[in-house]
């Protein structure tokens, strides 16, 4: 199979990253859902049961959050604190394992889900450092100003991609990122910022969806958003990584993926 030609653009283009991204889904589409079902759709299932069933014991009895004693608070918090941790690792591996699939797409091949979990499990502990580090970085500093947050948050943004792509190890690939990024942060906010909107649409939509069904119905369609919203994620990431670097760079899709020959 030959490889998808992609041509040199002077400028990043929100555009032509969406109509990539979801080329590269459609072309995948057993590929990405079944990735986005086991490492996102299948936890935000799991978690939206929990908190219905939490929810639904404090509700039976209004006075057992008064009545709890402090190890039942210390026994919740951890289970939260637990859950949490879990999604943000299987989070992690499911954009490793998506990077992985899109520059195989791109590069005209057909991603194997095998080779993409096994990438994903060779980097998880330096991407878990830069997820960790970015969100740190980033936090702390729209805590004491909002803008240099979300313009750290920018400059780091395809850092997970170079590590995949590139092997820099966590600081060279956040350095890298920032190198990629810089010149082309107001289009990334402005891709990121559509994404983040559809995804509060659809999580509008679910809301609603759970306070017309709950139960069962509402854990499911609150694993479908979750899957379908971490995939779209992960790709427009992946291929803005890919894109950034034919602007900066001029490199092939080809080149991009030599370094997994």
């Amino acid at each position: 199979m030959t490889s998808t030609t992609l041509e040199r653009s002077e400028k990043f283009q929100i555009g032509r990253v969406f109509n990539n991204s979801f080329a590269v889904i459609s072309r995948n589409i057993g590929l990405c859902l079944g990735l986005a079902l086991l490492f996102s759709g299948l936890p935000a299932f799991v978690l939206q049961l929990w908190n219905q069933a939490h929810m639904e014991s404090i509700l039976a009895d209004p006075n057992a959050i008064a009545l709890a004693d402090s190890n039942t608070v210390f026994r919740d918090s951890l289970i939260s604190f637990a859950v949490a941790i879990i999604y943000f690792v299987l989070s992690l591996l499911l954009q490793s394992a998506l990077v992985r699939a899109t520059i195989e797409d791109l590069n005209g091949k057909r991603p194997a889900i095998g080779d993409c979990l096994r990438i994903a499990l060779r980097c998880l502990l330096p991407t878990l450092g830069i997820g960790l580090l970015v969100a740190l970085g980033s936090g702390l500093a729209a805590i004491a100003l909002l803008v240099p947050g979300i313009i750290l948050w920018l400059g780091w943004s395809v850092a997970v991609p170079v590590l995949v792509q590139e092997r820099r190890g966590v600081f060279g690939s956040m350095s890298r990122s920032r190198v990629l990024t810089k010149g082309s942060r107001w289009a990334l906010f402005g891709l990121f910022l559509i994404l983040i909107v559809l995804a509060s649409v659809i999580q509008w939509a679910m809301a609603v969806a759970v306070l017309l069904f709950g139960g069962i119905v509402a854990a499911v369609v609150a694993g479908l958003v979750s899957a379908v919203s971490s995939t779209v994620l992960s790709i427009a990431t992946a291929v803005s990584y890919v894109e950034l670097r034919q602007v900066k760079e001029g490199t092939s899709v080809d080149e991009l993926a030599e370094i997994f020959s």
